[in-house]
């Protein structure tokens, strides 16, 4: 398959996966509509809000396709590398804090609470591997590393 090809490919894929992501936000906001459940509605609304991030990095990749190449060079990262580092710092201490709430529930039958520090710790932790993978880029080593 040629290169070209498979950015005609790759960008069907994320025209089509943006018409789920839009289904997703609709599904998403009937739930809240119908719901006065504060955990429900909650849970919904992250979804929404992922859902509509998921679009617009989707867009961003068909844009670097169709319209300009999007690159991301070490030095564009080492120029915000000491901002990022000091994010890095915030996002170590709240994984923590995540382990201490959970430490501090087990056994307790708070589900709900243990539920959302759950996902709250998930989250966190994919923030953390986010950033690693700009360390690997400031580094020179992303993709290839």
């Amino acid at each position: 398959m040629s290169t070209k090809e498979i950015q005609s490919k790759l960008t069907d894929t994320m025209k089509r996966w943006q018409k789920i992501e839009n289904a997703a936000v609709a599904s998403t906001g009937k739930v809240i509509e119908n719901t006065e459940n504060p955990v429900v509605r909650l849970i919904m609304e992250i979804i929404q809000r992922d859902s509509q991030m998921h679009y617009r990095i989707q867009q961003l990749i068909i844009d670097s396709l169709e319209r300009k190449a999007v690159s991301l060079v070490p030095q564009e990262v080492g120029e915000v590398w000491d901002m990022i580092k000091s994010h890095i710092s915030l996002e170590k201490e709240t994984v923590k804090l995540a382990n201490e709430a959970k430490t501090a529930l087990k056994g307790r039958q708070m589900v709900v609470q243990e539920y959302l520090i759950d996902y709250l710790l998930a989250d966190e932790e994919k923030h953390n591997q986010v950033l690693e993978n700009l360390s690997l880029i400031k580094k020179g080593m992303y993709p290839y590393g």
